[in-house]
């Protein structure tokens, strides 16, 4: 992409016209109709009765795109013409976390969890506790999205909690009870390593046990400040914590330290046009959508 192309100047009001909303989130304008005519969104019609998206259907449609690339399109587009009857009234698309998880579609709005093509709730059921921690979500950069931290060469002075690191790292695919137990045990031999700290942060987080990941990314970003990795999944935390000045907070430190972290703009997009601060949106869904057209593949 032409680094150059600014979006056509809109109003809240009169929405986003289909090409830019084509070029903000790597969809054609054949994908766009598709959705349009089944439902999933709802755009005005401009002066001229062309299509002009609210920014929430920007979220819906991303969303989409993500999930569509999981599974069947028609599929995902009845759960979200379900999910759109299932909201409570006044409870918005863009407050919720879809993501695929197997071969389900799972919905998370604060400590409710549920598959909205059946509408029932998500639960664990038979699961032990070091199980339920295993779930692992795929991750929807429509919606707040997890990053993992990446195994490294041990340095000298890790010693054997880089060791326990690395066994963690090995352990997570196969045996999740094994990997945390590593995690933990390298936090105990080294206090601060960070990628320990993250690592068992997103373990929780995915587990449900947002307030103790929260407290590991902490951790993570007071050994390593200048780690854009923690710095986002402490935003997505603190998102599902319903803090969204400090998590919006989070995600701008992260764009410090990585200024091409795309779905930290996407999210920060987000939630300034959740807060009211429409002109910050729109600069940073002008930032998402340049990084996502000059490398349509590259994910946070």
């Amino acid at each position: 992409m032409d680094r150059s192309t600014s979006l056509e100047p809109v109003t809240h009001a009169s929405g986003y016209p289909a090409r830019d909303v084509a070029r903000l989130l790597g969809l054609s304008l054949p994908q766009i109709a598709g959705l349009v005519k089944a439902g999933c969104v709802s755009p005005r019609r401009g002066p001229r009765r062309e299509l002009r998206f609210s920014f929430e259907d920007l979220v819906l449609l991303r969303t989409a795109k993500d999930l569509i690339a999981r599974m069947p399109a028609r599929r995902v587009h009845r759960a979200l013409l379900r999910l759109r009857e299932q909201l409570p009234a006044g409870r918005q698309l863009t407050a919720l976390r879809l993501s695929a998880e197997g071969e389900d579609i799972v919905v998370r709005d604060g400590g409710a969890t549920w598959n909205p093509e059946s509408g029932q709730a998500v639960l664990d059921l038979g699961l032990s506790a070091s199980a339920a921690e295993r779930r692992v979500d795929p991750g929807q950069p429509a919606t707040p999205k997890l990053t993992v931290a990446a195994r490294e060469e041990p340095g000298p002075e890790a010693g054997d909690a880089e060791g326990c690191f690395r066994m963690g790292c090995d352990a997570e695919p196969t045996d999740p009870d094994r990997a945390l137990d590593a995690y933990r045990r390298a936090i105990e031999l080294a206090p601060d390593h960070a990628d320990a700290h993250l690592n068992l942060g997103r373990m929780l987080h995915e587990a449900g046990r947002v307030n103790e990941a929260e407290s590991h990314y902490r951790r993570a970003l007071e050994a390593r400040p200048g780690d854009a990795t923690a710095a986002y999944n402490l935003g997505v935390a603190l998102e599902d914590l319903r803090r969204p000045h400090l998590a919006a907070a989070a995600y701008e430190r992260a764009l410090a330290a990585d200024p091409e972290c795309a779905d930290a703009h996407f999210n920060l997009a987000r939630l300034w046009e959740r807060l009211g601060h429409r002109d910050k949106a729109l600069r940073h869904l002008q930032a998402y959508g340049e990084l996502a057209g000059a490398d349509p593949d590259r994910t946070t």
